[in-house]
């Protein structure tokens, strides 16, 4: 039933920039199909870091299971106890997976577009390796993806070389940094959408649930309480015991409060139902392609992920938030992406607003009564019916003309070690550029904030 290689650890691994397949840890283990499912739970169960498993059929190839996808099924209700002393054949049948099949002498490099080209929902499921002698092995995606890194590193050193030799090698070394900073970019994306959506999803389902039922409690209470009421009226004078009971409980606060505590939590799901659907629009989870969408909702979605930003958990200083929104159209647009400049833009400017206003000399640079108060603003306009402009304005220390000059450079960074990795801004920069035919602009000096401005076409045709 079960058979398995011996993984050796993945950070040992010597890897050049040819390496393939066959040179990571590979899983090799099998179960047959005849087999009820509840033995793949054993299995999982003792080998926690195990990511799949291989589905033979008379020891020949049938599919393959993931630890993800096989948890996700059974933990819903009744699966466990309709497919568990059933065969493993029912399951895979009802799950209808789809397998990432690569040979084991393609390329890392290679392995990782293939395998970053399957569906969002896919992304993260291991990818089955066949070998040459026609066996079968997993191979767990997170260690693709060290793998790549790795190659990744080996790539980025040599280039360093190259580019002390020669004008050419230098350029075409800022050419594979842009490379490498949209795979940063598509690798960071592709993550959190996965971190996104079982957040949403692990949140929703019990909060629907309680919501839906205080709808009912709400009303249940409010008969039981009139119901009271009634005895109350038509039964002044109670029984001695029940005197008693009435006032132990204190029914008259009782009555009063309950249907309150009932509301506010009513209002406390409704307010974790918004964060949901904030996580939501933020991420665009189904929404690789470009859409039609109200740029506000974005820029309001990224707010609300940071509201918890906007005050100093240890100074008690908070950010005053100031929105002038003008009546935009929908604008056609890459969604995901736009919501990914929108966070990174005012992350920063949060960022600056407190590392500056908690400068002691700051108060030399601020002549003007406007910055005294933290103050974060965000206007939208229409330009000549074709064009939006959305402007993120700060009231922090600014940024020099010497750094500003630097500010979209890949890597480039003012923040300490560990704070930042500079690449934030670049990616925004492409994402604006490249990727909406926009305009990313700066406007800053010391002592006077900081406005960055963003300019895209109502419709990417346009161009």
């Amino acid at each position: 039933m079960l058979a398995m290689d011996t993984i050796k650890n993945g950070k040992e691994l010597n890897l050049q920039l040819e390496s393939t397949l066959q040179e990571l840890p590979l899983w090799s283990v099998y179960v047959e199909i005849a087999h009820p499912a509840k033995d793949l739970n054993i299995i999982f169960e003792q080998n926690p870091l195990l990511p799949g498993i291989i589905l033979t059929g008379e020891r020949e190839y049938i599919g393959m299971i993931s630890r993800q996808r096989f948890f996700e099924h059974m933990s819903r209700p009744y699966s466990f106890a309709l497919f568990a002393k059933r065969p493993t054949e029912n399951l895979l049948k009802f799950l209808d997976l789809d397998v990432c099949l690569i040979g084991e002498e393609t390329p890392i490099v290679e392995a990782i577009q293939i395998a970053l080209q399957r569906p969002s929902q896919l992304a993260y499921e291991p990818i089955v390796v066949k070998t040459k002698l026609g066996n079968y092995k997993l191979l767990d995606f997170h260690q693709l993806l060290l793998a790549y890194s790795q190659i990744q590193v080996l790539t980025l050193a040599q280039l360093e070389q190259v580019e002390e030799q020669s004008r050419i090698a230098k350029e075409g070394f800022r050419n594979l940094k842009n490379n490498y900073t949209r795979l940063l970019q598509n690798d960071k994306m592709a993550a959190l959408g996965q971190l996104v959506a079982g957040i949403a999803h692990e949140i929703n389902n019990p909060v629907s649930f309680i919501a839906g039922n205080l709808v009912h409690a709400l009303n249940y209470s409010q008969d039981l309480l009139d119901l009271v009421s009634l005895y109350q009226k038509y039964y002044p004078e109670p029984a001695a015991e029940i005197q008693d009971a009435i006032a132990d409980i204190e029914l008259e606060f009782l009555t009063a409060d309950f249907v309150h505590l009932l509301k506010s939590m009513k209002v406390g799901t409704e307010r974790i139902q918004e964060i949901v659907l904030a996580l939501r629009n933020f991420s665009r989870l189904d929404e690789s392609d470009k859409k039609i969408v109200d740029i506000h909702e974005g820029i309001d979605s990224a707010l609300l992920l940071l509201q918890s930003r906007l005050k100093n958990q240890q100074t008690g200083q908070i950010i005053n938030l100031v929105k002038e929104y003008a009546k935009l159209p929908l604008v056609e647009c890459y969604p995901g992406l736009l919501n990914q400049v929108f966070m990174s833009i005012i992350t920063n400017a949060i960022d600056a607003i407190y590392h500056n206003f908690n400068t002691s000399e700051l108060s030399s640079y601020l002549p003007n009564p406007f910055f005294k108060d933290p103050l974060i603003k965000i206007q939208t306009e229409l330009q000549d019916e074709n064009y939006v402009t959305i402007r993120i304005i700060d009231n922090g220390l600014g940024i020099p003309k010497d750094i500003q000059k630097r500010l979209f450079d890949p890597f480039f960074t003012t923040k300490n070690i560990g704070q930042g990795t500079g690449l934030s801004l670049s990616i925004s920069y492409q994402i604006i550029v490249d990727k909406h035919n926009g305009q990313l602009q700066c406007v800053s000096g010391v002592g006077k904030g900081t406005e960055f401005i963003i300019t895209i076409p109502v419709r990417l045709d346009s161009y």
